[in-house]
């Protein structure tokens, strides 16, 4: 196994674990110091993984740790879940312009051979996608000017929670879809 898989699983748990992180991070740490560790693991991890997705969401970090920098304050780095949603909401959107969907393309992997059926539910799949990251990045961004323990609630469980329940509820409903169109 190379060596760079394990790093990877090891930058992406700590980008998910971020609101904590930065939550916990801010009662010892400045937040010059958060800013300087966010740069770090994600540009490791955009090294590591050569996407488009990781690039927005480097150039996402780079942009928070800027903004922490610049006033010396904690917004910038409450700032990076807004900008993550909008990196992916740009992943998304652009997806569906340029074809094929995201979701397309995650359901090609198992799924070769997709029906044009199949390809026009991606499509609305993605739209789904598109309109929660719209939502998301909008309370993301209502979070910021709130407290740091509301901030960290929103970022670090619901907003993972609401995603959660929006992959389980596609899921079952494909599910269903697949099941009731067969034979």
């Amino acid at each position: 196994m190379s060596l760079s898989i394990p790093i990877n699983v090891a930058l992406g748990a700590l980008l998910l674990a971020y609101p904590a992180l930065v939550y916990f991070g801010l009662q010892a740490h400045s937040p010059l110091a958060i800013a300087a560790v966010l740069v770090l693991v994600t540009s490791l991890r955009t090294l590591l993984i050569r996407d488009y997705t990781s690039l927005l969401m480097c150039l996402a970090a780079l942009t928070a740790a800027i903004f922490s920098w610049l006033g010396d304050s904690a917004i910038g780095l409450k700032c990076y879940p807004v900008f993550i949603s909008a990196c992916m909401l740009t992943a998304f959107s652009t997806s569906l312009w340029r074809g094929p969907s995201i979701i397309e393309r995650l359901a090609r992997l198992q799924e070769p051979d997709l029906p044009p059926e199949g390809i026009v539910y991606c499509r609305k799949v993605t739209q789904v996608w598109c309109l929660f990251f719209i939502i998301n990045g909008s309370i993301a961004c209502v979070t910021v000017f709130a407290e740091d323990k509301i901030w960290a609630l929103y970022n670090g469980l619901i907003a993972y929670i609401a995603m959660g329940i929006l992959f389980a509820g596609e899921y079952i409903l494909r599910q269903r879809a697949i099941k009731n169109n067969q034979p």
